[in-house]
This record gives C-alpha cells, structure tokens and sequence, in this order.
C-alpha cells in the first residue's frame, strides 16, 4: 500500500514549487527587461498573480512569495538596500486583501465577480506597500506616484493569468477544499 502525504508535507511541495515559479519567472522578466528594454520605464512583474493564486491555495502562507518575489526582483535588479527593503516589505501589504475571504468567504472570491478584483487588489495593495514603505525610508511622496505607473502593465499580466488559473481545476482553489473534493470523487468512483 503506498504512503499518502500528509497536508502539511502537500503544502511544503505546493510552496516550494510556487517559490520556484517567483524565482524562475521574476529572473527571467528582470533579464528580458535588462536585455531587450533598458532604459524603459515600464515593469512587469507576476509577483500578484502568482501571490493571488497562493493567496486562494493555501491563505497567509502567500505572503512568504510576495516577501519572495520582492527580494528576488531587487537581486536580480542589482537594487540598493532601500530598495530591497520596498520591494519586500512593501509587498507585504497584499496580505491585507485576506480580508476579502473574511468578509465573502473564500468560495464567493474565488468564483464569483470578487474573484477577478481580488488579484487586482494585491497587486494594488503591493505598489502601495511599496509607495508607503519609501516614503518611511525618506523617498518624497510625489516620487512614490512611480510605484503604480511603472508596474501598470503588471494589471493586464495578473489579470489574464489569474483567468486562465480559475479555468483550470484546482489551480485557483483553497486546497483543503480541492483535496476533500478529489477524495469524494474517488470514494464515489469505487462505489460506482
């Protein structure tokens, strides 16, 4: 008979491999951008989509990729320590579009009209986490207007990916709810 994971070791895989994601897509954009568009300045980042997908899956735990995908957009921009600590911590303010879930619960978000402002309001909720945390460290708050124009493209990208995820089955899903759902369809199957 073989052994089942248990949740928690599921949930160590299913971060790590979205861990891997952040890593892989940011390097790659910070790269194209570098390569094929210096001196543009317009960014794109999946931070927010891939954080709003982790966000649906597994809750809080989203907040390790937003925190993820600042540091790894900073190191691969060769960013300064101020900007490390922008990226990164201002990220964190996506963890308050949790609220969402308290608020409407988890499956209206997920399939209802709130499901395609969610995304919309983490990548908001980041630029202005962004804006927020320069202006502590000293940046003027005019200046901190750039954190919104420079990444607006970043809107379309989220959009889109977070659309195709809420196609697929289980992608843009709370586990928990995913894996009682496979388990009843295979308790079904063996009766039928």
């Amino acid at each position: 008979m073989e052994r089942r994971r248990s949740l928690g070791e599921y949930r160590a895989i299913d971060l790590v491999l979205f861990a891997g994601m952040v890593l892989i897509f940011e390097f790659i954009i910070v790269r194209a951008a570098n390569w094929w568009f210096p001196g543009q300045p317009f960014t794109v980042s999946l931070a927010a989509a891939i954080t709003s997908i982790v966000f649906m899956r597994w809750g809080a735990w989203g907040g390790i990729h937003a925190f993820l995908a600042g540091l790894v957009f900073c190191f691969f921009s060769s960013a300064t320590l101020n900007q490390f600590l922008v990226y990164s911590f201002g990220n964190l303010f996506s963890l308050a579009a949790l609220l969402a879930f308290r608020i409407w619960g988890k499956e209206k978000v997920r399939t209802g009209n709130m499901g395609m402002l969610f995304p919309i309001a983490v990548l908001a909720l980041m630029q202005t986490g962004r804006a927020v945390v320069a202006i502590v460290l000293g940046a003027e708050p005019l200046s901190a207007t750039g954190f919104y124009t420079t990444d607006s493209l970043s809107y379309i990208f989220t959009f889109v990916i977070v659309w195709i995820s809420r196609k697929l089955d289980g992608v843009y899903e709370d586990q928990i709810h995913y894996l009682l759902r496979l388990q009843a369809r295979e308790r079904e199957e063996r009766r039928g």
